[in-house]
């Protein structure tokens, strides 16, 4: 359970980071207003706000979130949030039931658009000749 709780606190000082360093991000967030949390069915968690064009977080449940991402226990949390594949493991988690997503799934996918910011760019290979 220390290790999500740990990797929930080290997301929102990313995302804080983020906002503060990239221009793109610091627009995507300015004009949103959301309360989300990140917990385990058991009640440990993490909730984030956006407002104001920054992203403030506190350990514990919020009271009336958007929408909650619930794990089954804070390993598979771990597991899921850590993957090097997070998409695909965000639908296996989905699929096994591991991870349930309740609220507005319209801010879910908000969301999904402010995670991307922490994606690594994609670096294209250089052309390789040899391989024809």
């Amino acid at each position: 359970m220390l290790k999500f709780k740990f990797l929930l606190w080290a997301f929102a000082l990313t995302l804080k980071r983020k906002v503060r360093s990239d221009a793109d991000c610091a627009r995507y967030v300015a004009k949103k207003r959301l309360v989300f949390q990140i917990r385990t069915v058991s009640g440990a968690g993490r909730y984030f706000v956006a407002e104001g064009g920054a992203i403030r977080s506190a350990a514990g449940l919020a009271p009336n979130p958007q929408f909650t991402l619930s794990f089954c226990d804070g390993a598979k949390g771990f597991e899921i949030l850590s993957a090097k594949d997070s998409q695909a493991a965000f639908l296996r988690g989905l699929g096994s039931q591991d991870l349930t997503i309740s609220g507005d799934f319209q801010e879910v996918m908000w969301f999904q658009g402010l995670a991307q910011f922490l994606q690594p760019p994609k670096v294209v290979p250089p052309y390789d000749r040899t391989a024809f």
